[in-house]
């Protein structure tokens, strides 16, 4: 069935318009996840060998970097093994398949994300002033860069580092570590997810200053408390264990700092516009 199309100016339309209007944005975006999903279905290998199991091999980058620097600081590490000490196995008769799907559509939406903000952007925009919608032509590049950034942070740091600590972790010698798929594909799929977002502050920042909900003074000034919160973010979306929390926490820590300059930046520029706008309306 065609999309209606909708003639109305976008201040002139009703709730009702404006719920249909987010509904084909909602229905493209799902469309595009689905398209993409299928594709990460039919390259299974690729997806699972080389992306997901790729931590689970000594020879994932990560592991050779921090084995290079114990060897030259003349440390034994657990970096340096041959090989993982636990097996990946599927427990139900369908483990192996619903994993399959389901790694599938998330493939879709991490991969999908730059079209999603797209038609996000594309049903508030119409909302915005001309001006406004200039200064932000950037928004979606930026956005997905920060994005894909965080996701890459999140695979190659965050999701090696728990699965290396996690995985050789025992409180017995006679207790063995045989992880299922799905908690080590979790394991992957949160700290790769949560990295992601995270990234996202400074854009974050960056709109609530614009509507003026923050500040940079507010920000200083909450610094030690957004510290806190930026802890207890970092347990709830890594492992329990201290080094995945404390390595998420110094980037979003930096980030926290960089939005900070951003939102002051945003600021000037909001006064200065103010500032040429009354000079106009004086002549």
């Amino acid at each position: 069935m065609a999309k209606k199309k909708n003639t109305k100016p976008h201040n002139e339309m009703s709730f009702l318009d404006h719920l249909e209007e987010l509904r084909w944005h909602l229905i493209r975006s799902v469309f595009a996840v689905v398209i993409i999903g299928c594709a990460a279905f039919l390259m299974r290998g690729f997806i699972f060998d080389t992306v997901i199991f790729g931590p689970y091999s000594m020879d994932f980058p990560t592991y050779r970097i921090f084995c290079n620097i114990a060897t030259y600081l003349g440390f034994d590490s657990a970096f340096c093994a041959d090989k993982l000490p636990f097996v990946i196995q599927s427990r139900q008769m369908s483990g192996q398949f619903s994993m399959h799907i389901w790694t599938s559509v998330w493939a879709g939406v991490i991969l999908g994300f730059p079209y999603i903000l797209y038609e996000l952007w594309k049903f508030i925009s119409p909302g915005l002033y001309e001006k406004e919608r200039q200064n932000s032509r950037g928004f979606i590049l930026i956005a997905s860069l920060l994005f894909f950034m965080g996701v890459l942070f999140g695979y190659y740091v965050v999701a090696p580092l728990s699965i290396n600590f996690l995985g050789t972790y025992q409180v017995s010698e006679l207790v063995k570590n045989d992880i299922d798929i799905e908690s080590f594909v979790g394991n992957i799929k949160t700290s790769v997810l949560a990295c992601g977002v995270l990234f996202e502050l400074p854009i974050i920042i960056f709109f609530l200053t614009k509507v003026g909900i923050v500040t940079p003074e507010i920000l200083k000034k909450y610094r030690k408390i957004a510290l806190v919160v930026v802890l207890i973010l970092s347990a709830v979306i890594t492992p329990p264990d201290v080094t995945s929390q404390i390595i998420v926490a110094v980037p979003v820590i930096v980030l926290y700092q960089v939005s900070i300059y951003i939102s002051a930046v945003a600021l000037r520029k909001e006064a200065k516009k103010e500032r040429k706008q009354k000079g106009l309306n004086k002549r």
